[in-house]
C-alpha cells in the first residue's frame, strides 16, 4: 500500500503547516516573527532543516497560535502541578508611562510567583530574564494604567522586535511604550496610547535600549 506524503512527514512540521494555513499566514512572516529570515520557516516545514525547532521559536509559536508547547516538540506539561511555580523579582524602579522616570538601583523588593506551565507559553526564554517593574503616568492609558505591575520579558528585546508594547531605556530614562514596525526596514514609530502623547517618528534599536517586551500586567481594581 503507498504511504502519502503527510504520512511520512514528521508531525510537528504537518501540524505548523495546518495552522499557519488556517490562521492565514504564510511561511515568510512567520520566520520575521521569530526574527528568522523569510525562507525560515518554508525549509524547516518542506526541507526538514532545522531538525528541530529553537527552545526559543518552539515557544513564540506556541504562543502565537494558542496551543501546548508540547504540540510544536517541548516536554509533555503532564508533570506540572499547581505547586509548580517560578518566582520573578519585583524591581524598585518604575517604567515611565509619561514625561520619564530615571532608573534608580535595580534590586528587587519584593518578589512575585507564576505557574511555570503558563511562564513557558507566555515567555520566550529563561525565566531569569523576567522582571515585574510599575508603571507611572498615564501616557498608556487606557491600556496600561499609573500604578499597574508589568511583567517584562528580558529576553525577547531588540533581535525579536515586532509591534507590541516595550520598556525602553532613552539616556538613564525607563519608559513603557506601544513600537510599531515599518514594514519596509527595521526602523519604527514610539507611540502612546494616550492620543494627548506625541509620536516619535522613525527610530532605530542604534538610538533607542530595547530592555523587555511587556507581555502581562496586573492592575489594582478601585
Amino acid at each position: 500500500m503507498k504511504t502519502s506524503r503527510s504520512e511520512t512527514r514528521d508531525p510537528v512540521r504537518v501540524r505548523l503547516d495546518e495552522l499557519i494555513r488556517q490562521k492565514g499566514d504564510d511561511y515568510a512572516s512567520v520566520s520575521r516573527l521569530l526574527g528568522r529570515n523569510p525562507a525560515y520557516m518554508q525549509q524547516f516545514i518542506k526541507r526538514g532543516v532545522p531538525k528541530r525547532l529553537a527552545e526559543d521559536d518552539r515557544r513564540i509559536l506556541a504562543r502565537y497560535f494558542g496551543i501546548g508547547d508540547h504540540m510544536l516538540g517541548g516536554p509533555s506539561d503532564a508533570g506540572d502541578t499547581p505547586r509548580a511555580f517560578v518566582t520573578v523579582p519585583r524591581l524598585s524602579i518604575d517604567a515611565s508611562a509619561g514625561p520619564g522616570a530615571v532608573a534608580g538601583a535595580e534590586q528587587p523588593v519584593s518578589a512575585l510567583a507564576f505557574r511555570a506551565d503558563w511562564l513557558r507559553q507566555v515567555a520566550s526564554g529563561s525565566p531569569e530574564k523576567l522582571s515585574v517593574i510599575q508603571v507611572t503616568g498615564d501616557s498608556m492609558l487606557p491600556t496600561l494604567n499609573d500604578g499597574d505591575d508589568i511583567l517584562v520579558d528580558g529576553g525577547d528585546g531588540p533581535d525579536r522586535l515586532r509591534d507590541g508594547i516595550y520598556v525602553l531605556r532613552v539616556d538613564d530614562t525607563l519608559i513603557v511604550k506601544r513600537i510599531a514596525m515599518n514594514p519596509a526596514g527595521r526602523r519604527f514609530t514610539i507611540r502612546s496610547d494616550n492620543p494627548a502623547y506625541p509620536a516619535w517618528e522613525d527610530c532605530s534599536a542604534a538610538s533607542i535600549a530595547v530592555i523587555g517586551r511587556v507581555i502581562w500586567v496586573s492592575r489594582r481594581l478601585v
